[in-house]
């Protein structure tokens, strides 16, 4: 990995020299724009929309629409005054409860490694944090903008959380919020049953971007030039069921059936449209495999008597035959003695 930032960590009088790493990599495969029938790559030309000429980086500006077709333009030494905090600093302004941090405010990780000798000051800390069960508030400015962000701990290592600010968080204002509906007590507990069968704990190596991994196949299929090969169809999800009970019910029998766990009533879950076409599949599948023996071994049998009745029928065969063949030279002499 490379270092895309350096600075300190400070709080109180303590500074941990710090080196900063980008955490986490996007896995998508990106494509690039280009023509359909010689491949040649799209480029695209900054140009003016007054004067429409193109125009260099140098001669590119920041501005701000107001409304009324004006603009108002920045320059670099507006961004300069801007009162940001020191540069290459991680200020600690607090030490919170993890839990009393909201996920939605989340927004890039870094990994955080010691620089030259501040590593004994970086583990105190790493080790004070994880003892107290807390996460550090923080402020950083970076790529010239002054973020909030919390410190802490991940395998063994200091994790820098930048966040989103409270105001950049939307509001949800949906119409089903001011309605007045309520859920009977058997569904809820029906619902809370459902939880309790599908519940286990996350391992997020068990879960893969399948159709990353499909989109690589057939990209390195046609590098290779071989055909690429379509997927199986996948089965359609049934359609949602009209009785949330019995949806809530038939989900639970699935999910116990699926964990290898006894049905309620020792009685098997209802069948839905999937398990009843895979059900018929396999019973297909089973009396075709019942029928191919049967068949191979009747063939089988049949076949000494066939050979046999061939054995038999061989001498009549053979006696055509000759009658045959003495029939056609007994016809020249006939046809010779009727000339004379």
């Amino acid at each position: 990995m490379r270092a895309i930032w350096k600075g300190a960590v400070s709080f109180g009088l303590v500074s941990i020299a710090v080196k900063l790493y980008s955490a986490t990599e996007e896995k998508d495969i990106r494509f690039h724009q280009v023509h359909r029938d010689d491949g040649g790559r799209i480029r695209y030309k900054r140009t003016c929309q007054v004067c429409g000429e193109e125009v260099s980086y140098d001669d590119i500006a920041k501005g701000y629409d107001i409304g009324g077709g004006e603009m108002v333009i920045l320059t670099d030494q507006d961004f300069a005054e801007l009162p940001l905090s020191t540069s290459h600093a991680i200020d600690v302004l607090e030490f919170v409860p993890a839990e009393q941090v909201d996920p939605i405010l989340y927004n890039k990780a870094y990994f955080l490694e010691p620089d030259g000798a501040a590593t004994k000051p970086y583990v105190l800390l790493r080790d004070a944090l994880t003892d107290s069960e807390r996460v550090a508030i923080v402020k950083v400015a970076l790529r010239q903008r002054e973020q909030l962000a919390t410190l802490r701990v991940r395998g063994g290592v200091l994790l820098l959380n930048t966040m989103l600010w409270p105001d950049e968080i939307r509001t949800p204002d949906f119409g089903f919020l001011d309605e007045d509906l309520k859920v009977r007590p058997p569904e809820l507990a029906m619902a809370s049953s459902l939880i309790d069968s599908m519940a286990g704990d996350f391992e997020p190596d068990a879960f893969t971007d399948d159709y990353r991994a499909a989109l690589q196949e057939v990209i390195d299929a046609k590098v290779e030039g071989r055909e690429v090969v379509q997927p199986e169809e996948v089965e359609e999800a049934p359609a949602a069921a009209v009785d949330l009970m019995a949806a809530l019910k038939a989900s639970v029998e699935r999910a116990r059936t699926a964990r290898g766990e006894q049905p309620e009533g020792g009685r098997g879950a209802e069948p839905t449209p999937i398990s009843a076409a895979r059900s018929a599949q396999k019973k297909a599948a089973e009396k075709k495999a019942a029928k191919a023996p049967a068949k191979k071994a009747a063939a089988k049998k049949a076949a000494p008597k066939k050979a046999e009745a061939a054995k038999k029928a061989a001498p009549k065969k053979a006696a055509a035959a000759e009658k045959k063949t003495g029939a056609k030279k007994a016809a020249p002499k006939k046809a010779a003695r009727k000339t004379a």
